[in-house]
């Protein structure tokens, strides 16, 4: 009986055992219990799949993988033409179209972008059952974020439009805020001499306001057209028409009187050296034509000098209405030649460095009366600016110019020296004592007065060329004539004495317009101690000291 029960335990210690082994032995060939899997297995077919979000491949066959070791695997390419796909069983362990399988323990197929020798595919591998029917585009960059990249890429520039345009908006805001003010802000009077002390940076303002109460040189850099309304014509002259008009301004109805030059295209050239000469911000002067813009009006095919209005009219056009009283000769000439001695400076009024300019066509009729009865200059078309840069060439090509009747002998000759920029101021001067020939020509305190004549009369022609003036300048040596009644005023002798001496047949001999501005402030002395300045210990610059019997 013990050794049946020994036996029966013996035998169950082997059935044991034996299971033990045949287990383990099944655990270690784990091939034997991998079957192989089933996958979409369809040869390159054409696809609707366009490569975004998720796609189905619409394979109709399901095959059985060959190898237990193989897995699911799907392929998409694009080309000129349509989208294909191909669905196949490889194995990992052996390479595809030149690649090896990556990410393949995947149960859904994510497509990846890949580089082949045959060009750009995206593949996706994975092993669960059929896992390759669906396809996942979900890392690759679907057409709308394509689109977004670009917009993000674009932004910068959509940024600096934006500033562009708003920058823009806010200067013309800003420009027709100003132009406001200016035409509601009224300059303010000023009695006395300019203090400019605290006014360097500053221009100075017009001491006379006139129907215009637009400030010069503020408006030089508008970049549209203003609001402009052309009145009248009040005007006219070799390369332009002057008009009255009316600027609108901004704020109101109201309307602010200005003066508008007009250019036709083809005189461009003086346009242009006149919008030249006026843009120079230290040109701004009490007797010079307060500027305000320069306008290319395409439209009109026109170009455009706008500025002050001064309902008196020029110069020669006063003259020829009205006789003025001595007070106004003082006045007339004085502002005159404080005007051209502004431009022929090379130091402003405050003391700051300025280009000096010469005029080369002054004329009774280049030269406007504002309402206080001073005079301001204008017409720069023909104006020079004494730039040290300009050399001897550029003086010589700068021309016999200006108006015959005015011209100074060194003009009518060509003989400028060109070696001396003063020479060209010396031309000025000249020109400035037929002016005031003609202002005095026209005062009452000459005794009898008579009717305008521009210098020289009737001894030329009404516009005489240049050769008829040789004859008359040059060769005659001929000068308007000063009768003697004009010299018995004291005041008026002093005003001859200088026009004699500006008109001088020796350029060098000429005072300069600083000199006769000068003169007539001296004039505005008791006339009691001028007529005795001759013999007085009083300091007088010596080239401006007055001799009333000078009478050349």
């Amino acid at each position: 009986m013990e050794y049946a029960v020994f036996s029966a335990l013996w035998w169950v210690t082997v059935f044991m055992s034996t299971l033990t082994l045949g287990r383990n032995a099944f655990v270690e060939i784990p091939g034997r219990l991998n079957p192989p899997k089933l996958c979409k297995f369809c040869d390159v077919q054409i696809s609707t799949c366009n490569g975004s979000g998720t796609c189905k491949v619409n394979c109709s066959i399901t095959a059985i993988c060959e190898n237990s070791d193989e897995v699911c695997v799907a392929i998409w390419r694009k080309n000129e033409e349509n989208n294909t796909i191909e669905t196949v069983c490889h194995s990992p362990t052996q390479p595809l179209y030149g690649m090896f399988l990556k990410d393949y323990n995947s149960s859904t197929c994510e497509m990846k972008e890949q580089k082949t020798d045959s060009g750009l595919l995206y593949i996706c591998s994975c092993e669960e059952e059929e896992c390759n029917e669906n396809l996942n585009f979900l890392h690759s960059t679907p057409e709308h974020e394509v689109v977004l990249v670009i917009l993000i890429s674009l932004l910068p520039l959509l940024v600096l439009a934006v500033v562009v345009v708003a920058s823009f908006y806010w200067y013309r805001m800003y420009r027709r805020r100003k132009l406001s003010e200016w035409e509601t802000k009224k300059p303010s009077k000023r009695k006395g001499p300019l203090d400019c002390s605290d006014a360097c940076a500053i221009m100075m303002e017009d001491d006379h306001s006139d129907s215009s109460s637009t400030h010069a040189n503020s408006l030089n850099h508008n970049t549209e057209p203003l609001p402009i309304e052309l009145d009248m014509q009040v005007g006219k002259g070799r390369f332009a028409e002057v008009y009255r008009a009316k600027l609108r301004q901004s704020s109101s109805q109201q309307f602010e009187t200005v003066a508008v030059k007009i250019f036709p295209c083809e005189e461009y050239a003086s346009w242009k050296n006149e919008k030249d000469v006026f843009s120079d911000i230290d040109l701004k002067h009490e007797n010079v034509l307060h500027f305000l813009t320069a306008e290319e009006r395409k439209v009109e095919r026109q170009f455009w000098l706008i500025t002050a209005y001064h309902p008196r009219g020029n110069l020669q056009d006063y003259l020829t209405r009205h006789l003025i009283s001595w007070e106004d000769l003082r006045r007339l000439g004085g502002s005159l030649a404080l005007g051209i001695a502004h431009l022929h400076s090379e130091r402003t009024p405050c003391g700051r460095h300025k280009v000096p300019i010469v005029h080369r066509d002054i004329k009774s009729s280049n030269i406007l009366v504002k309402n206080d009865l001073t005079c301001c200059l204008c017409d720069f078309g023909l104006a020079l600016r004494l730039d040290n840069s300009l050399s001897v060439d550029d003086l010589a090509n700068s021309g016999q110019v200006g108006t015959a009747r005015y011209m100074a002998p060194e003009v009518l000759e060509s003989r400028i020296n060109l070696e001396n920029i003063e020479s060209f101021k010396q031309t000025d001067v000249y020109s400035m004592a037929l002016v005031l020939w003609e202002i005095t020509s026209r005062c009452n305190a000459i005794g009898e007065v008579k009717d305008y004549e521009p210098p020289f009369g009737s001894k030329v022609r009404e516009h005489p060329c240049v050769e008829s003036m040789k004859d008359n300048v040059l060769r005659d040596r001929g000068r308007p004539e000063i009768p003697n009644s004009w010299t018995k005023h004291p005041g008026v002798a002093l005003v001859c004495a200088t026009i004699n001496e500006c008109w001088d047949q020796d350029p060098e001999a000429r005072l300069t317009a600083q000199c006769v501005a000068e003169r007539f402030r001296e004039i505005n002395d008791d006339l009691d101690k001028l007529s005795t300045r001759s013999s007085s210990e009083e300091k007088i610059p010596e080239d401006c000291s007055v001799s009333v019997s000078d009478d050349k």
